[in-house]
């Protein structure tokens, strides 16, 4: 099945750039200058991925990205020429599944569209249930409980939340976690960081004082019962 991207760019000649390299590697590409109609795009046809650049006229790229993950769980790439550490942790914590500074190789891109893509499938198929007290992960159903209420994840928080619970009271480093989550044998730790924070605002009673998703000072992280 070809995979739907949306691109959203205000520069045209960086829009154009990204619909034709995709669609050479494979896609199907639309793309828009603003984020109000990427919105309105996505709503009316929702692609696989869309891609988001900060600079944008009108509603900016941390505001689009919030709207978009209040409507759904679609994967989200920031693709910017903002490299502040700042904008970066603010776009991943607003929403975004990943982050690219421009100019971007058309091939790393593709790769990390691939990478998101499987994070959406289905993880730890064996298992039918993994208990941590109230905390409830379903992986075949792709569905987490707290206290019996279900939480909504995005694909990349699922496939972290999977991924510590698949080894319960060990400590996984950041490094481990970017390549086994995130499929990179190089990137920033701050996705995972990032991603946990995200996480322990909606499993943890207290987010600031984290009782199952622990940090491990100067080794990484683990989800413990």
């Amino acid at each position: 099945m070809v995979s739907g991207v949306l691109v959203i760019e205000d520069d045209d000649r960086i829009r154009l750039s990204l619909v034709l390299a995709l669609e050479d590697e494979g896609y199907s590409v639309r793309g828009v200058s603003t984020a109000e109609d990427g919105l309105v795009a996505q709503r009316a046809e929702p692609a696989d991925t869309v891609l988001v650049d900060l600079m944008l006229p009108g509603v900016d790229g941390f505001e689009c990205i919030r709207q978009l993950r209040r409507d759904d769980d679609v994967p989200i790439v920031v693709v910017s020429a903002r490299d502040d550490t700042h904008d970066i942790v603010a776009a991943l914590e607003a929403g975004a599944d990943d982050y690219l500074v421009k100019p971007v190789a058309v091939k790393e891109l593709s790769a990390r569209l691939r990478a998101l893509r499987r994070r959406g499938r289905a993880v730890l198929a064996t298992v039918s249930t993994l208990v941590f007290g109230d905390l409830e992960i379903l992986p075949e159903a792709g569905e987490v409980r707290v206290a019996g209420e279900p939480v909504a994840l995005t694909r990349t928080e699922f496939r972290l939340l999977c991924e510590l619970a698949e080894h319960p009271g060990l400590v996984l480093s950041r490094q481990q976690l970017l390549q086994r989550v995130w499929e990179y044998d190089v990137g920033d730790e701050r996705l995972v960081d990032v991603h946990v924070g995200r996480l322990r605002q909606k499993i943890e009673d207290d987010s600031r004082a984290p009782r199952r998703l622990v940090t491990v000072r100067g080794m990484g992280y683990k989800l413990q019962r």
